[in-house]
């Protein structure tokens, strides 16, 4: 059986940002520890006025084979995932190809181009694609490239206003790969649901809570599914567990609920009821408002627990930890986490040949799906060629002010005169429009 997954990873952040304790919060009257703790986010990436889907999916991809030194004929297929697509016939991997090829002077004609939509977990899909077409063996020895990009816009006013953000991750998925190896079989969950959708329009219609409802329903089911499948697992066993991160503090539900569910039965738990006491169990309640009631305050007494904070700033914090900076990235989002455990770690000098990852991702409308991944030799050096932070620090702040006429650029229902806020160099940009009224590009 052929080993594959993912051999390389390159990220392009919008080259903006808004600063949500000391800029965001204050303007809006709300106190910024709504966002800093109770999010967990401190600053959110914006696209400057040149930057979209495609320059930020385009400006990663180019970079990535670059550093991979990987020309257009060695790549099969192009899969993109986004759910800020402006145009419902052209695919964003016909753009993303088309810019490439003012740059590398060969054409991607005789390659595969599809674009993916299911909300944030389209970007595991397509990588779910390209692994199949590799293990077929339709690729004849040649890779896949896939890119997560997006742009995470809301309404002005809404609720989920501070959770926006803006970037693209692209991926290398071939055979041997030196980053991860992914596993063959997968959990899932799925179900028809309308915690979040775009019906036919640019902003989202949000139900908040009945989203996380669902987020971490289905993750929980997904996790199941995925044991049995494969085996029941050890939670120790996983370096990190990087989930899909709308903002991080969602995550920290995620993590305490995943982790009471696999240390079930485990000598974990034993010694957790040695803290805490035992876990409530619906039969020993009359209503099941009660049950509930008990949980919330079990899950309050376990996150608190040396034990359990323990494993989460070792194993889930690392992954959240350019999110908090970032903001959400819809289809890159859960990319972004994994990098980011990998980033921490080549800086902390692990030694992580042959551990295991745990991948969470979740889309909304709404699915989740659960995978293991393996991390390679060769690993480091790969990861350390990732510039991201680096790429935050030098963001350009914005002034409140500023970022209304940037939400304003980027809504398409309104038209601005607003210039560019920051220099473009050796990257793509928006040109303007076609005789069609389609997008043009070039590359700075």
């Amino acid at each position: 059986m052929k080993s594959v997954g993912i051999d390389g990873i390159s990220i392009w952040s919008g080259k903006l940002s808004l600063d949500l304790e000391n800029v965001f919060a204050p303007s809006v009257g709300e106190d910024p520890e709504k966002y800093t703790k109770g999010l967990g986010l401190h600053a959110c990436s914006f696209p400057d006025v040149r930057e979209d889907i495609v320059t930020m999916g385009a400006n990663a991809a180019y970079r990535l084979m670059k550093s991979e030194g990987v020309e257009p004929r060695d790549i099969g297929r192009i899969d993109v995932a986004t759910e800020s697509s402006f145009d419902s016939s052209k695919p964003i991997s016909t753009y993303i190809s088309g810019c490439l090829e003012q740059v590398f002077g060969e054409e991607f004609r005789n390659v595969n181009k599809g674009e993916r939509k299911f909300a944030c977990i389209a970007g595991t899909q397509c990588i779910d694609d390209a692994h199949n077409w590799i293990l077929s063996g339709r690729n004849e020895g040649k890779s896949a490239l896939v890119i997560a990009t997006d742009t995470a816009l809301y309404e002005r006013g809404n609720p989920g206003e501070a959770t926006q953000g803006a970037g693209a991750v692209a991926m290398l998925i071939a055979e041997d790969p030196s980053i991860v190896e992914l596993s063959l079989k997968q959990g899932y969950s799925s179900v028809d649901e309308t915690d979040f959708l775009k019906p036919n329009r640019q902003f989202p219609s949000v139900d908040g809570k009945r989203s996380v409802q669902v987020y971490l329903s289905l993750m929980r089911d997904a996790l199941t599914n995925f044991e049995e499948r494969s085996k029941k697992m050890d939670i120790e066993e996983f370096q990190f567990v990087p989930f899909h991160v709308p903002f991080p503090g969602m995550v920290r539900k995620a993590a305490s609920l995943g982790y009471r569910h696999m240390t079930r039965g485990t000598s974990i738990e034993e010694e957790l009821e040695k803290v805490i006491g035992p876990k409530p169990e619906v039969e020993e309640f009359s209503e099941y408002e009660m049950y509930t009631e008990s949980i919330r305050g079990y899950m309050k007494l376990l996150e608190k627990t040396e034990i359990y904070q323990k494993w989460y700033k070792r194993v889930i914090e690392p992954t959240i930890e350019i999110s908090g900076k970032a903001g959400n990235w819809y289809t890159g989002s859960v990319h972004l986490a994994r990098t980011s455990g990998l980033i921490y770690a080549a800086r902390e000098k692990l030694d992580l040949v042959g551990k295991k990852i745990l991948v969470g991702s979740y889309g909304s409308g709404a699915q989740a799906e659960i995978h293991t991944e393996t991390i390679r030799d060769g690993w480091d050096e790969k990861v350390k060629k990732i510039d991201i932070h680096d790429q935050l620090e030098s963001r350009r702040q914005l002034s409140f002010e500023e970022y209304e006429q940037i939400h304003d650029v980027h809504n398409y229902s309104k038209e601005t005169s607003l210039k560019e806020l920051t220099d473009y160099k050796n990257e793509f940009a928006f040109k303007g429009y076609g005789k069609m009224g389609e997008h043009t590009y070039e590359f700075i």
